[in-house]
């Protein structure tokens, strides 16, 4: 019968006493070697276990004259792609009973032969992850470090075994998938200089070049991290790309982040994608498009490559390592990150949110609606004007609907805007009801008596069943359904969208009307202000702005903010100073006028109101009809102009529908 001992630090005598061994049996069963019968080995396990004995790792390795432990060098552990190679060798290591000592650069290329070498004298072997040492520091210090396995990198005439991606390859995917989307000006955001990586992304993107001969890349000096693709954003947007290349997925998580403050639409005015595929990727917003890297995998082959190298150690030299430098392949994910070249950016036409000092001349010709394969786009002498697209791909809780955006003066100036960070649920133009017999069109959380803004499953959508271009190609005219949050209709809208030059006062006009009809049962629009909360009674028509360094609102009778909310005018301007050049957006209800509801503090957007202060009752089977005329020019107007160019806007598209 085994000795009974306390099982709290038990000893390797005790263990001897228990199993009825020596200490030096005990010893080398503990230490997996083989020349210990089997059964007398058996009862040294179960003894173990019985009194929870845990033999010294530093004992052992003194003994075994290892201790067991593989230094991992990364240059930034706040980089979840290390963090995953981590994961992966560690899962491996551990069916063999070795652990894991982690040392970080934090970039500093001079300081990582140091920590190299000092990370070696405490463990077996290294495991060298994306060095940033130059090749001459690496071929000093890699013969000092053995047994070693790299990650990223090769050293050209030393037998070290590699675990390599191809990032060429990666890269390459991420290119052509731009491409296919109408891209042709491409921002390379690029990682530091010294890193390995860097240099096979530069030589695959002049690759692309020779392949694309219309691409035109251009790099901007980063980094990789979250903060340097932050620093950068202004510096991307500045070189007029329209497709961007991210270091890897931190960068792009930066410029994700800068490029949403500053109202910058991805991927509608810019498409953005990364590399790595960290976990966080998908949660991005927008989820990010991205060069997809097995980093796991990375770390359990490097751990294969390297236990090799310790088990064979002193082993005689003709011992063969199969698979040195294994090649990891990307595989390309295709997120919200990336979508079409903007429309106004497929021709060499202004698309910045500067307009410069001289206006740019109104077109010749007439404004033109045609199909294209992401909706409908109006033109004006190859000129883009506006784009309205179907809105099928919105978030169910922005309730899906078509709208107009990116629309643009005639200078270029941006005049509409989507998904701002203050009101993700805003879309350009659109129309947009916050309430219809319970169920909203507005978007995002509904006000609720007693509540507030409150997240409820009642987003409805807007499907176009159908639609054409008529009066030889200056309208738009479609048929859209209004269902419920259960599929139910509500409405059926006859939508008209006209197009029009003013090119005697240098501006362009836009038409919108829409028939709401009701089906066999009453429709009531209702709003948050008839919900009980005063003053907010928007819904209807809405146009959403960007920022500019200056906006301000002008009516027939009024020069405020807080006058022109709520009036009655038969207009209203919006206008807007980007440096030193203003636009004016200049709203117009032609018919019964409701009142409008008007925001250019908080954020830049107007439109008329359908139920300003009580709901709005359809009755089964009749229609309810809404009417607006904008008109777009590259200058600031007075009460005076305004007016005239209000008045003459209407004229022009009264007569373009006869």
């Amino acid at each position: 019968m085994m000795a009974r001992f306390a099982k709290s630090g038990a000893t390797i005598g005790q263990v001897a006493a228990a199993a009825g061994v020596s200490r030096a049996t005990v010893s080398r069963v503990m230490n997996g070697q083989s020349t210990v019968d089997a059964n007398m080995a058996e009862r040294v396990r179960a003894a173990a276990a019985e009194l929870q004995y845990r033999p010294s790792t530093m004992a052992r390795g003194l003994s075994l004259g290892r201790t067991n432990t593989v230094a991992l060098v990364v240059p930034d552990l706040g980089n979840p792609m290390f963090q995953q190679i981590l994961r992966g060798a560690v899962a491996a290591s551990e069916p063999f009973g070795f652990r894991f000592l982690v040392a970080e650069t934090a970039e500093h290329a001079d300081a990582e032969a140091e920590i190299a070498l000092e990370a070696r004298l405490r463990c077996d072997a290294l495991i060298l992850a994306a060095p940033r040492s130059p090749e001459a520091v690496l071929r000093e210090l890699l013969p000092q470090v053995e047994p070693t396995v790299l990650i990223n990198r090769e050293v050209a005439g030393l037998d070290v075994p590699t675990v390599r991606v191809d990032y060429g390859a990666g890269v390459h995917s991420v290119v052509d998938h731009l491409v296919a989307l109408g891209h042709r000006e491409l921002a390379y955001v690029a990682g530091p200089r010294a890193s390995a990586s860097h240099a096979l992304r530069v030589r695959a993107l002049e690759e692309a070049r020779e392949r694309h001969s219309s691409l035109r890349v251009t790099t901007v000096p980063c980094g990789s991290t979250v903060d340097d693709g932050y620093r950068v954003a202004d510096e991307v947007l500045a070189s007029g790309a329209t497709g961007v290349v991210a270091f890897n997925d931190l960068v792009a998580f930066g410029l994700l982040a800068r490029l949403n403050e500053t109202g910058v639409d991805v991927p509608g005015d810019i498409s953005i994608a990364g590399f790595d595929d960290i976990e966080l990727a998908h949660y991005a917003t927008p989820s990010l498009t991205t060069a997809a890297v097995p980093q796991a995998e990375l770390g359990r082959r490097a751990w294969g490559l390297l236990h090799q190298l310790v088990t064979n150690r002193g082993a005689t030299s003709g011992a063969e390592i199969p698979s040195r430098n294994p090649l990891v392949m990307p595989g390309l994910v295709v997120r919200s990150s990336t979508g079409p070249v903007p429309p106004a950016r497929r021709l060499p036409t202004p698309s910045s949110d500067r307009a410069g000092s001289a206006r740019t001349a109104a077109p010749g010709g007439r404004a033109t609606w045609a199909a294209t394969s992401d909706g409908w786009t109006l033109t004006a002498d190859d000129q883009p004007l506006t784009r309205y697209a179907d809105g099928e791909s919105m978030p169910g809780v922005h309730s899906p609907r078509p709208y107009l955006h990116p629309l643009h003066s005639l200078g270029g100036v941006a005049m509409t805007q989507i998904t701002p960070t203050d009101h993700r649920h805003h879309y350009g133009v659109s129309m947009a009801v916050a309430d219809v017999n319970g169920t909203t069109y507005w978007g995002g959380r509904t006000f609720v008596r007693g509540q507030g803004p409150t997240l409820l499953a009642n987003h409805g959508r807007q499907h176009t069943v159908s639609a054409a271009v008529v009066e030889g190609g200056a309208t738009l005219s479609s048929q859209v359904r209004w269902a419920d949050e259960h599929g139910w209709d509500q409405l059926v809208e006859q939508r008209r969208l006209t197009g029009l030059l003013l090119p005697e006062v240098e501006a362009w006009a836009l038409g919108w009307s829409s028939r709401l009809r009701a089906g066999d049962s009453d429709v009531v629009i209702g709003s948050p202000a008839t919900s009980g909360r005063p003053g907010a009674g928007y819904g209807g028509l809405f146009w959403r702005l960007p920022f500019a360094d200056e906006s301000s609102v002008l009516t027939a009778d009024a020069d405020s903010e807080v006058r022109a909310h709520g009036s009655r005018s038969p207009w209203i301007a919006v206008e807007r100073r980007t440096g030193d050049a203003w636009t004016t957006l200049l709203l117009v209800q032609p018919g019964d006028v409701d009142p409008w509801f008007v925001r250019v503090t908080d954020y830049v957007g107007a439109g008329p109101a359908l139920a300003w202060e009580a709901p709005r009752r359809i009755a089964a089977g009749t229609s309810l009809d809404v009417e607006l005329v904008a008109a777009v020019a590259d200058r600031r107007l007075d009460a005076a102009d305004a007016a005239d160019l209000a008045e003459f806007a209407v004229a022009r598209l009264r007569a373009t529908a006869k």
